[in-house]
């Protein structure tokens, strides 16, 4: 099944459901004595001010695990029944409903496969959840260096080539996991990494947070579960119509254990979940079955007008794919990356004059380029006022074009990120800790690739990329100090 759209007859009929939105509103509108928590009592004690800003009705569903409601740890009634569902319209032969985000898929995904001391092959753009992973599995990571394109600051995926030639050295790893789709919509060619894994009968995991929508239209990439990948982690809240921080894991196939995967998951989940979050998560499921073509069909559309008007203007350059590249075989063309280098001004310059002068506002800024998430819930008006925001800038007489650095080589990996994290530890200043093991995980936020992590050895060009992006203005994460004059690095 290469896309999903539950259009079958039989498949239809169920997808019309929402078994556990259905059982909170039920329980919203019977009358009860409240003698549980939270302890608002449905709304009747919260604030005035959270009241006044919200209403009351979203508190009325702000339930805990009544009997009717079901338990995320051992689902047996209605959200069973809407796992099941959203494993339907997803492709998947199993789902679990994620409300700690992806980033939880993806630690449970890592402490699903990986025991202390086995290898997992990674790509070096991982996202910062993989290092939290690492530590609290205790897995060591294989990296292997994406395919990097130096003149538009974007990174790619992984290729075959380099994957073929890091499982013929670490054939005892455990898995490979990969980011697919990036930030910016990039998909590498992961039906091939897939069978290169599988030769080798090791699960493929999968960082599908921006990808829960590749499912539902066939002039988007192929899904990752529809590739064959044993696993896939979405942020069902980036695209489609869940709340923050609501998102699925899907598997499917016998190379990883669900037994285990539900394990993990039960570590790290609350076992507080939020019902507003999961109810959710069943009705975007059953929108994206009943209209998920439709709806990324309008998608698409307002993303190509974009995608048209932005092209005839001068000093901008526009993501496209006119044929595969290595580490580049489908763009997503809901996302729409935006290079402003020839303006002179760096992507966070951008930002900036679009949020407070055009009141537009990007998902990512870099240092050369920004990204727009083009989804389900835009509008004309949307479309036409970045549109306009653009022509504006452009038609400004650029400033001198900016000499700004490519992204850093990175360092080695001394300590695996679970001995590193445990170390013990001394804050030296940021230009005197050049070949000292980095301690802490910095990482700019969006996007969330780490330029260090816990383990690797700091570079001369990691220092220098991190004193660029602080003088620009970008967000750091990670870092005890937040100014990052200093940073935390291993004593060994």
């Amino acid at each position: 099944m290469k896309h999903s759209d539950c259009r079958d007859g039989n498949s239809l009929p169920l997808q019309l459901s929402t078994p556990l939105l259905s059982a909170l509103l039920a329980l919203v509108n019977r009358v009860d004595a409240p003698f549980y928590s939270p302890g608002h009592k449905r709304g009747v004690g919260i604030g005035s001010s959270l009241a006044d800003c919200w209403g009351n009705a979203v508190f009325q569903s702000d339930l805990p695990e009544l009997p009717e409601l079901d338990n995320l740890f051992a689902p047996q009634g209605v959200i069973h029944s809407a796992q099941v569902l959203a494993a339907e319209a997803f492709g998947a032969e199993q789902t679990w409903f994620l409300i700690n985000g992806s980033s939880c898929g993806i630690v449970a995904a890592i402490l699903a496969t990986c025991k202390p001391g086995e290898k997992i092959i990674l790509p070096r753009n991982i996202h910062r959840s993989v290092v939290s992973g690492l530590i609290l599995s205790g897995a060591v990571p294989v990296f292997i260096a994406p395919e990097y394109n130096p003149s538009e600051d974007l990174i790619y995926s992984i290729t075959p080539s380099a994957l073929a030639k890091t499982l013929a050295v670490n054939g005892d790893a455990r898995a490979v996991m990969v980011v697919y789709p990036t930030y910016q919509g990039i998909c590498g060619d992961i039906e091939a990494l897939i069978r290169i894994t599988h030769a080798y009968n090791l699960p493929f995991l999968v960082d599908e947070a921006h990808g829960a929508h590749l499912a539902f239209h066939q002039d988007l990439p192929p899904s990752a579960l529809s590739l064959g990948a044993d696993l896939s982690v979405q942020s069902t809240h980036k695209v489609l119509g869940a709340l923050s921080q609501a998102s699925m894991v899907h598997i499917q196939g016998d190379r990883l254990d669900g037994h285990r995967l539900s394990q993990a998951l039960q570590l790290l989940q609350t076992t507080s979940p939020s019902y507003i979050l999961l109810a959710s998560l069943d009705a975007a499921r059953q929108q994206m079955a009943l209209q998920g073509f439709d709806l990324m069909q309008r998608t698409l559309e307002l993303a190509q007008r974009a995608r048209e008007e932005l092209l005839l203007l001068p000093y901008l350059a526009v993501l496209s794919l006119p044929q595969p590249l290595d580490g580049f075989r489908w763009l997503d063309n809901t996302r729409l990356t935006i290079g402003v280098e020839k303006l002179g001004l760096t992507g966070y310059q951008v930002d900036e004059i679009l949020r407070t002068q055009f009141h537009v506002t990007c998902e990512l800024p870099l240092l050369r380029h920004l990204t727009f998430i083009v989804s389900i819930g835009n509008t004309i008006s949307d479309i036409e006022r970045l549109i306009d925001a653009f022509t504006h800038l452009s038609a400004s007489s650029p400033l001198a074009p900016l000499l700004l650095p490519p992204l850093p080589s990175f360092g080695t990996l001394y300590l695996s990120p679970r001995e590193a994290f445990f170390a013990p530890t001394q804050a030296v200043n940021l230009t005197e800790s050049l070949g000292k093991v980095s301690a802490e995980l910095i990482c700019p936020y969006p996007p969330g690739i780490p330029i260090l992590i816990p383990g690797e050895v700091i570079t001369q060009e990691a220092i220098a990329y991190l004193q660029i992006l602080i003088h620009q203005g970008a967000v750091i994460t990670g870092c005890s100090d937040s100014s990052l004059e200093t940073v935390k690095i291993c004593n060994n």
